[in-house]
């Protein structure tokens, strides 16, 4: 009798343990919702597969396979900004290309960068009409009303299968003086954990549940505003800007992702949101590279049509070289000022950024397209006239690169010539460096009053270059310095 009573109780107890994980496996069903963010971060147009990335095609195909990306509405495709400026198949199309392929990749936002602002703010308002997704940023006001411009959403909300999840912006604060600091004159670029503190609570209020930050961001700033990202409840901020390396982890509860930039890598975050509690279960970042997979066939065709674009304007060959002539080189550093006092023989002295050189020229043909993508900004070559104390003192930030004149050992010429405080001289820079007038690039406080050539700062070197009439049997190689003069 007892053995049947155990038996019973057994066989009881064995049910209800069924019907109880049957019910809980209907909850994790029902009740729970995955979310997956594919992130991407200063794209900076290398739509194009090439010497640096695999590009475009192949990042959806590895979404598509490695990550089975399908247009489902779990997926969120999100940006860190800066999607343009780089190689001429973006800059000479001022980002149309560059936006056309990311509608094709189907992204839901982006960051607002600095780079956003290369062709001004009418160049920006023409991508964020031809995109099918928002640009975003928080901490954009208006100088004269205090109010976020029209040109910048600060956040929208996604509803993902019944969860509300809103996607704020921010840009940043550095914005004033990496893009052409005319082209932001009438915005300032305010303190991200105000920006934060002010807006968070309005998308709360709009019934956001699961809250994410697309940055135009440093990582170190975004480990500074941990507090802040906890305190309002924020779950997931991307990251951008600083070209370094892949991120994918848990800061202060908080994921935080990024890419490198160029399309070479994605971050991801696979969230399990519990949306009877309205919380998270589980949240996992990590990072993955471009590298295998198929590339996909939609976004392929969209490259194609722009290299076909950009073959057809800027495929003139104008030059040949043996030997690549690397971004960071003395040799390309001189080239690029050279070519200016070349174009330009009455000056004495050119000086400029390094940072205003983007990629290295590959051996064999040169092609207009090559120099546009080496020199990609909307940057002029301005002439001022300066003392010799004030080029000694334009001389102090370790970016700044020379030609007519060496920093090496002390201030000289070219000739060998001592450079003397109180001679003047003519000197070239670009109008970007003297609308900056900071303490990096003092120019307009010795100069009020510049002449504008109207010649763009990639021209001289195409000319040049050009002029030379290089080829196999008589290469660019022959003509360049490669002394270093700093």
């Amino acid at each position: 009798m007892t053995r049947n009573i155990l038996k019973y109780s057994i066989l009881v107890f064995l049910i209800l343990l069924l019907f109880y994980n049957c019910k809980n496996n209907s909850h994790d069903n029902e009740d729970t919702q995955n979310i997956i963010i594919l992130y991407t971060n200063d794209e900076h147009g290398w739509i194009e597969k090439s010497d640096y990335t695999n590009g475009a095609a192949n990042m959806m195909g590895l979404w598509n396979e490695g990550e089975g990306y399908d247009g489902d509405d779990i997926y969120l495709i999100l940006s860190g900004g800066d999607n343009w400026t780089g190689p001429a198949i973006s800059t000479w199309f001022e980002g149309e290309s560059t936006v056309d392929v990311m509608n094709a990749m189907e992204y839901d936002a982006s960051a607002i960068g600095n780079h956003e602002f290369d062709f001004k703010v009418e160049g920006l308002y023409d991508r964020i009409e031809q995109a099918d997704f928002p640009y975003l940023s928080a901490n954009i006001r208006e100088k004269a009303s205090g109010e976020i411009p029209d040109f910048a959403t600060p956040y929208i909300i996604k509803d993902i299968d019944g969860v509300m999840v809103g996607i704020l912006g921010l840009t940043t604060i550095t914005t004033p003086w990496t893009t052409f600091p005319d082209h932001v004159a009438d915005y300032d670029f305010i303190d991200y954990a105000t920006a934060l503190e002010e807006v968070v609570p309005k998308v709360k209020a709009d019934g956001a549940e699961l809250l994410i930050v697309t940055g135009h961001i440093c990582y170190p700033e975004i480990v500074a505003l941990a507090p802040t990202l906890v305190e309002l409840g924020i779950s997931v901020i991307g990251s951008g800007h600083c070209h370094n390396d892949l991120v994918g982890e848990i800061v202060n509860g908080v994921a935080v992702i990024k890419s490198t930039a160029y399309m070479q890598s994605y971050a991801k975050v696979e969230i399990t949101y519990d949306k009877i509690e309205k919380e998270i279960i589980n949240m996992e970042p990590s990072v993955h590279l471009n590298e295998g997979g198929n590339p996909d066939q939609t976004v392929s065709d969209v490259v194609s049509y722009w290299r076909t674009q950009t073959d057809a304007e800027l495929s003139e060959v104008i030059g040949y070289t043996d030997s690549e002539i690397v971004r960071e080189s003395s040799t390309m550093h001189n080239m690029v000022v050279d070519s200016w006092l070349h174009q330009y023989p009455t000056a004495d002295i050119a000086m400029t950024n390094a940072g205003g050189i983007r990629q290295s020229i590959p051996a064999g043909d040169i092609t207009k397209e090559v120099i546009i993508g080496v020199l990609p900004f909307q940057n002029f070559i301005i002439e001022l006239q300066l003392t010799g104390a004030e080029v000694i003192n334009c001389t102090g930030y370790a970016d700044m690169i020379y030609g007519g004149m060496t920093t090496v050992s002390s201030y000289f010429l070219l000739d060998g010539t001592e450079i003397d405080n109180g001679t003047t001289y003519s000197v070239l820079t670009t109008d970007y460096l003297y609308a900056r007038n900071d303490y990096r690039f003092p120019f307009s406080q010795y100069d009020s009053n510049p002449y504008y050539t109207s010649m763009n700062y990639h021209q001289p070197t195409i000319d040049w270059i050009t002029s030379l009439n290089t080829s196999s049997g008589n290469p660019l190689d022959n003509y360049l310095d490669t002394t270093a003069r700093r």
